[in-house]
């Protein structure tokens, strides 16, 4: 499944929150996020799937992380961050040994992070291994 190529911008107040002192954010948070989600339904009519961004980790691997939530564009969108728990789900491939977690929430719409594809970070990732400049 493709994932969602829902993008918006984090309010000041998301911001704010990820440069607070003793925040473990980033030092420059990218103003706007994309959604993280495989495709969902975000039609205007009838109820909509709120779209979400992992803003930053807990304290620890297993503590709940900030996740931004919304709906919505322009002045129709409605927003939260909010702190979510993990999802539990474990993917295990029993020839190789994997064991992956996903790396959404717990509770999401759709399908589990192992199985949203994201072709644009694919190929951005394939050119920075292979040493290839992303300009061609």
């Amino acid at each position: 499944m493709l994932q969602c190529t829902a993008v918006t911008l984090l309010p000041p107040d998301a911001v704010l929150r990820l440069t607070a002192p003793g925040a473990d954010g980033p030092e420059d948070p990218e103003p706007y996020v994309l959604c993280e989600l495989g495709e969902h339904d975000s039609t205007p009519t009838g109820p909509r799937t709120e779209h979400a961004a992992y803003l930053r980790p807990g304290r620890t691997p297993d503590s709940p992380a900030l996740w931004f939530f919304w709906t919505g564009s322009g002045p129709e969108r409605t927003h939260r961050a909010e702190l979510a728990a993990w999802c539990p789900a474990v993917l295990r491939r029993l020839d190789s040994g994997l064991v992956q977690r996903c790396a959404l929430f717990d509770h999401h719409p759709a399908s589990h992070s192992w199985d949203v594809t994201d072709p644009l970070g694919d190929l951005i990732a394939e050119r920075l291994v292979s040493g290839d400049s992303p300009e061609g």
